[in-house]
């Protein structure tokens, strides 16, 4: 039997070689979707799911006002969790991001990602150790663990255990080989325990947050107890004590302050990568909603593959009438047909899969390029998914044709009457109009999709930063060696002295900040009894002019004022907003116990992103808060534009000879940098197109089928319009309105769904767009356009038709 079905199913096949290729292609172009979509998903939903202590860590976040929460904490935490927290198993301050620096073994030298943390690290990310144990892989601050990629890289085919290693002007010894079992929140290259002395010193201070900080709990159950008991600690040690000492009641400091400052969230580690309210681990965070776009719009198209494979393989059903008549004459049951249909879709599911496989393993590199992942085509895990899609698409796509072709009229069919019930024509109508809606979803969101992330590479950030060189630079001094301050700022000076003599250079300059990244500092300050907690912008002189960030009012800081390495500072428009003075230059404010003078205001301009809304920020030269300097990451440098090649490379040469030898040179341009912090939607923006021209082409294969297999139904009506004299122009639109109605209601039936969620959408965005009519407008054309050219042409086919053929029998 099976081998008859499948001489059949060949046959149809060669006969039938168009309907065929659109069925496989539709079908494995939804399904390719759905398995990069899976991919995709099983990664960022791995993460963490190794660790044993998933549900029991929990990281501790700190809100510090109403709309600004830290992934840091305070140090003086330390002694109350050793003495007041018996809910907790183990407790662990680390810094929850990564120092890149250089680890030596002998003239070996390799850039490695550490994490410094206490010597409890390993109960919250219990790796596997080859070497050594977690117990005593840290356990003093000469100690350093090591992953056995960078033992290899380090060591070779030594063994690394008791080896000594230099690594920021300190002799550490190996004590530990761990490999990481799966995707990690934190993935350090090397764990030191070196954050002792940085904890012993902010042990007293209530206001330094710093450090990350990880609970483990006995019972997570506790979480709550925990919070409020930290709040209350918060509470007491910040609140009443500040209160007391501004000399202010307990209620009047909160009305200032905000109830806000002093509180605790705890996220356990399983909602890290996905659903943290913060990036608080060293590996970030994921794109939930991204990734449910991905999922959802994948999950779209291929239930429109489906039902173009329902709607080609009822169309072609028509074709296979007779056949089926035949065979019922013959003996063959309801349920054996239905079987043999069911079969068919088998054998060709089968194959789309097949060829759904070849297309994303060819497609894989550049998925992994868009993500900026390294996804791989295995698991267990993949596989049961894949059987899933292959049952899921056998019985939702292959059960319709077959009870439809199953119930045809042995002898009507015999006779040449193909007519159907009203409920199956309904039906296949319904699915049209699916096609119509899910086309029109992506063609409007594509637009608005582009009009948003457009509105961004328009958009006026504030500052110019075509031709302003963003160069890496490392602090090499330990803040706890004697005349830090001045060797910092010598280091920095002729560093900037040196790089402006070369040719092409035309200005150097810094600041504690990046373009695109963040402040690195923040503090509050009280004006007019409002609270602020402005960002931290320690600048050089010439800083703000060379980036062309305008002024409201006032002048820029200037080496011709003294006082303004002492006492200036200016402000950006959202702080004076929030300071409510009307006439700042000249006023005083108290920043951190220091009296500092407003000099100028300044304009708003985006340093995060074009995204976000501006912040309050404050400015002072780094003389001024000297300690800032320390924060400054990478000097600016502007050049000349007519022979820019060879001024980096001389300031490369320059770079490694005098300044750092050890590292790799790095640079990036400040406007690319910055265009790199909204790339994410980018990347959704060219999503978008690709899925749309996908889902267009799929929707015009189930057009095609309609409109042939509804043409086909009457091609004798047709014959006979001709035989009495009708027109062909009269015949094209007899034959195409009932599909402009259907693409009207298509249209229709998307346009909530498309504003609702694309204005969800949109809420991600500071700076957006609002929703016109314009993309509703190109939507429903560049749909009845498509719409009518595959149907006219279709219809004009049918036109050509032999008269003599479709009316012999009558």
């Amino acid at each position: 039997m099976i081998k008859n079905w499948l001489h059949i199913f060949l046959f149809q096949i060669k006969n039938n070689k168009l309907f065929t290729a659109l069925n496989v292609l539709g079908l494995s172009i939804g399904i390719a979707g759905l398995i990069f979509a899976i991919l995709y998903w099983n990664d960022e939903q791995s993460y963490n799911d190794w660790n044993p202590e998933k549900d029991t860590v929990f990281q501790s976040i700190s809100q510090v006002s109403k709309d600004m929460v830290w992934a840091s904490n305070v140090a003086a935490f330390e002694p109350y969790f050793k003495k007041s927290f018996p809910e907790l198993e183990a407790y662990c301050y680390l810094e929850n991001w990564y120092y890149e620096e250089i680890v030596q073994y002998k003239s070996k030298k390799e850039i490695l990602r550490i994490t410094d943390a206490q010597n409890t690290f390993f109960e919250f990310f219990p790796f596997n150790f080859s070497k050594g144990s977690a117990k005593t892989a840290l356990k003093d601050n000469n100690a350093i663990a090591i992953s056995e990629d960078a033992a290899a890289r380090l060591f070779g085919s030594d063994d690394p255990m008791g080896k000594e290693v230099r690594y920021s002007g300190r002799t550490l010894v190996v004590r530990g080989v761990y490999t990481i079992p799966g995707k990690s929140s934190m993935a350090p290259m090397a764990v030191t325990n070196l954050i002792e002395p940085k904890l012993k010193e902010n042990a007293n201070h209530w206001g330094n947050f710093n450090h990350g900080l990880l609970l483990k709990f006995k019972n997570p159950a506790d979480k709550d107890k925990v919070i409020s008991r930290m709040e209350k600690i918060l509470f007491e040690n910040r609140a009443v004590k500040w209160a007391k000492d501004e000399g202010i009641t307990l209620e009047e400091w909160i009305k200032k302050n905000g109830s806000e400052s002093t509180g605790i969230i705890l996220e356990p580690l399983a909602n890290a990568r996905l659903h943290s309210v913060v990036d608080g681990y060293a590996e970030g965070r994921g794109n939930y909603q991204f990734l449910l776009i991905m999922v959802g719009l994948s999950i779209l198209i291929l239930i429109l593959s489906i039902v173009n494979y329902i709607n080609l393989a009822t169309a072609n059903a028509i074709k296979r009438a007779k056949e089926v008549g035949v065979r019922k004459i013959l003996g063959a049951s309801k349920v054996n047909i239905i079987k043999q249909f069911i079969f068919e879709t088998t054998l060709i599911t089968l194959f789309s899969i097949l060829l759904a496989l070849v297309i994303v393993e060819l497609s894989l590199p550049y998925y992994n390029e868009f993500l900026n992942k390294k996804l791989i085509i295995h698991g267990e895990q993949f596989y049961l998914q894949l059987i899933g899609i292959f049952f899921f698409t056998i019985a939702v796509a292959g059960v319709f044709p077959a009870f439809y072709v199953a119930n045809f009229e042995t002898l009507k069919v015999l006779k040449g009457n193909f007519g159907r019930s009203k409920s199956g024509v309904w039906l296949r109508n319904g699915m049209l109009i699916l096609q119509f809606s899910i086309a029109t979803f992506f063609i409007i969101g594509s637009y608005i999709v582009y009009q948003q992330v457009q509105h961004l590479n328009t958009k006026d950030l504030g500052f110019k930063g075509e031709q302003v060189l963003s160069v890496r630079y490392r602090n090499t001094y330990d803040w706890r060696e004697k005349d830090y301050m001045k060797k910092l700022f010598s280091r920095y000076y002729t560093i900037k002295n040196e790089v402006s003599k070369i040719k092409g250079v035309e200005q150097v300059s810094t600041g504690s900040f990046s373009f695109g990244g963040d402040s690195s500092s923040s503090s509050s300050f009280e004006y007019n009894e409002v609270t602020i907690q402005g960002q931290n912008m320690g600048i050089d002189f010439g800083m703000l002019e060379m980036m062309k960030i305008q002024l409201k009012e006032g002048r820029y800081l200037s080496d011709k004022f003294a006082s303004d390495t002492i006492n200036a500072m200016l402000v950006n428009e959202t702080t004076l907003k929030m300071m409510k003075e009307k006439n700042p230059i000249g006023k005083e404010v108290e920043w951190n116990g220091k009296k500092l003078k407003i000099v100028g205001v300044v304009k708003d301009f985006n340093l995060f992103s074009p995204q976000s809304e501006v912040p309050p920020m404050v400015f002072f030269h780094f003389k001024t808060i000297d300690w800032m300097l320390g924060n400054a990451s990478r000097i600016h440098v502007k050049v000349n534009g007519e022979n820019m090649e060879q001024t980096i490379a001389d300031i490369e040469k320059f770079w490694l000879k005098n300044v750092d030898n050890e590292y790799p040179f790095e640079y990036d341009f400040v406007d690319k940098a910055f265009a790199r912090t909204f790339e994410t939607y980018v990347k959704q923006r060219n999503l978008f197109s690709l899925l749309n021209f996908i889902v267009i082409l799929i929707a015009l294969f189930g057009l095609f089928a309609l409109a042939s297999y509804s043409i086909q139904r009457r091609m004798k009506e047709i014959a006979i319009r001709k035989t009495l004299g009708a027109e062909t122009a009269v015949l094209l639109k007899e034959l195409s309105k009932q599909y402009i109605i259907f693409c009207l209601i298509g249209f229709a039936i998307a346009l909530f769904p498309v504003y609702y969620l694309l204005n969800k959408w949109l809420e991600n965005f500071a700076y957006r767009i609002e929703i016109s009519f314009i993309p509703f407008v190109v939507g429903f054309i560049v749909l009845l356009i498509l719409t009518l050219i595959v149907v006219l042409s279709r219809a004009y086919q049918a036109t050509r038709l032999d008269v003599l053929k479709y009316l012999k029998y009558e």
